[in-house]
């Protein structure tokens, strides 16, 4: 699941580690019924995912493998504002998954951890619930679906929303993408 909106989310900002405003936290409290009963659930250690956690009344253990993207020296920046200070370096970006102009995290080292960490769920036992961000929802889905990693800028993880994967004999195979959870409009 992708954590509840932030700031940065309705800006369409490369995040920081914003909180929730009180309009998300009650959002997120719908989150609560998605969960199956008995299940682990893990978060990203970023404080969004972590108050979306708390707000569904969700005990949550952290995974840095879950953490977003390091945007670098992006961080806080609007996507217009990171385009409009350098066009070619956010077009270099999208284009060579292994280009970081904004000094963080390659698309391709990023994928490789959450494709990392996938694996290691594929051959746990039982269901777990991860509570993380649009990046790391994408990239599970491309290492699920064995896509090209360019297939990861077609997807979209909306905030609070839920994607449902399914590990069978170290395979995956995707039952939901990017549905919203009742009640969660924010």
């Amino acid at each position: 699941m992708r954590h509840a909106p932030t700031g940065a989310t309705r800006a369409a900002a490369f995040p920081l580690d914003e909180p929730l405003d009180e309009r998300s936290i009650a959002a997120a409290a719908a989150l609560a019924t998605a969960i199956p009963h008995r299940c682990e659930v893990l978060s990203s250690p970023a404080l969004r995912c972590r108050q979306t956690a708390e707000a569904a009344g969700l005990s949550a253990t952290h995974d840095a493998r879950l953490a977003e993207c390091d945007f670098g020296r992006w961080a806080g920046s609007t996507l217009a504002d990171v385009h409009a200070a350098d066009r070619e370096a956010a077009s270099t970006w999208m284009r060579d998954p292994d280009a970081a102009p904004h000094g963080g995290e390659p698309l391709r080292a990023f994928a490789e951890r959450v494709a990392g960490w996938l694996d290691d769920q594929a051959g746990g036992e039982g269901a777990v619930a991860a509570i993380t961000h649009a990046g790391v929802v994408k990239a599970a889905l491309v290492h699920a679906l064995a896509t090209p990693l360019e297939a990861f800028w077609r997807i979209d993880a909306a905030p609070l929303s839920l994607t449902e994967l399914h590990a069978h004999d170290g395979r995956w195979t995707v039952t939901r993408v990017n549905c919203p959870l009742p009640g969660s409009a924010v």
